[in-house]
């Protein structure tokens, strides 16, 4: 008896360093771990097939780059993940108007959403700093007012764990851990964050309905404005939030200051051009109903204060936009009725299957 007692002692760290728990609360033998390069399918829906060649999406890569999307070890105090400041049930973003990074510090933006990445073509933040969205995923590691840390430090933390050497050996063929493998795992979780499921997605679709007040707004919304007829002149928001992804992968000065109170030069500080002076990334208007604040700075709460701008708040400078400059010589000139009537559309862009979808979600809870 005695004897089975010192074996089973002595066996038992063997098998606590060979048996972990992965994500999904599976017991698994990380001696086991296999090269694994089956395919992530995802739905593009009326969406055109992207570009993926290059980093295409599988399931094991997939897995690893949501684990590192919300794993806390990233930060320099363990204390947030890129899933504090992109979170699912507020269409990954913000409910803050600037994130709390360690220490309490706070960014200067607010945090952009993070869906349908894949269709993103023209740079990555507010400003286009980051050209892929790889490079993107990094960033915020290193910054001082986010998780203040270094990639070294991170690679080291994680390589000390056992469930991310075994992870790594999956997705990429060896365990070997690099902040070039850690940004290709968190790209391919991003761009496996689909959102063509809201109800404006079924109506087009034939399987729903808008309401009368829904409708109007749609009507609304694509209409151009036209000041020489304003029974036909509309909010003209296609103009800039157009497409399937209701965006136009511009960035845009949309006539929040003048000259002289633009603090943030926006584009002008990725480019070094001054005709991008605050100028910003145009963003996809899909869940803007979950999404709140809004613009870069969050300085507008609601949906209505949003409206309100667009309607007869345009600030002219040198950069803004010329055709929100040509509206802003009689403002949209929106009844109470259209502003309800719009915001009661972009309500129907809102992705409740997104934002309740576990592959999307923490895999540690």
């Amino acid at each position: 008896m005695k004897k089975s007692v010192i074996l089973v002692a002595l066996l038992a760290p063997l098998v606590f360093s060979l048996c972990t728990k992965d994500p999904s609360g599976l017991p698994e033998i990380t001696m086991n771990a296999v090269y694994d390069d089956t395919p992530y399918a995802i739905e593009y829906g009326r969406f055109a097939e992207p570009d993926m060649n290059d980093n295409p999406l599988t399931i094991e890569g997939v897995k690893l780059g949501r684990m590192l999307f919300y794993e806390p070890q990233l930060s320099k105090d363990n204390s947030i993940s890129c899933g504090s400041c992109h979170i699912q049930q507020d269409g990954f973003s913000d409910p803050a108007q600037f994130s709390a990074g360690v220490d309490g510090s706070l960014g200067k933006r607010q945090a952009m959403p993070i869906f349908n990445m894949l269709w993103h073509t023209n740079e990555f933040f507010w400003d286009g700093r980051a050209h892929l969205l790889r490079d993107q995923s990094l960033l915020p590691i290193q910054d001082e007012l986010e998780m203040k840390e270094t990639l070294e430090n991170v690679v080291v933390k994680l390589s000390a764990t056992s469930e991310y050497p075994a992870q790594f050996m999956r997705a990429f063929g060896d365990e070997e851990i690099t902040s070039e493998r850690m940004s290709l795992a968190m790209e391919q979780f991003m761009n496996s964050i689909i959102s063509n499921q809201s109800k404006y997605d079924k109506f087009l679709d034939g399987t729903l309905t808008l309401t009368e007040s829904e409708e109007r707004g749609r009507v609304l919304y694509f209409a151009e404005y036209n000041p020489g007829f304003p029974e036909q002149s509309g909010a003209d928001c296609a103009h800039c939030h157009g497409g399937n992804n209701f965006d136009n992968n511009r960035y845009m000065n949309n006539g929040l200051d003048a000259d002289g109170d633009q603090d943030d030069k926006g584009r002008e500080l990725a480019t070094g051009n001054a005709s991008d002076r605050a100028k910003f990334k145009v963003p996809s208007l899909r869940n803007v109903a979950i999404t709140a604040p809004y613009m870069h700075d969050g300085r507008f709460q609601t949906l209505e204060e949003v409206v309100d701008h667009y309607d007869h708040g345009i600030v002219i400078s040198e950069t803004v936009d010329p055709a929100l400059a040509y509206s802003a010589q009689t403002g949209l000139q929106l009844t109470a009725q259209d502003k309800t009537d719009l915001i009661n559309f972009l309500k129907t862009l809102t992705d409740e299957a997104m934002i309740a979808d576990e592959r999307f979600s923490d895999p540690f809870k």
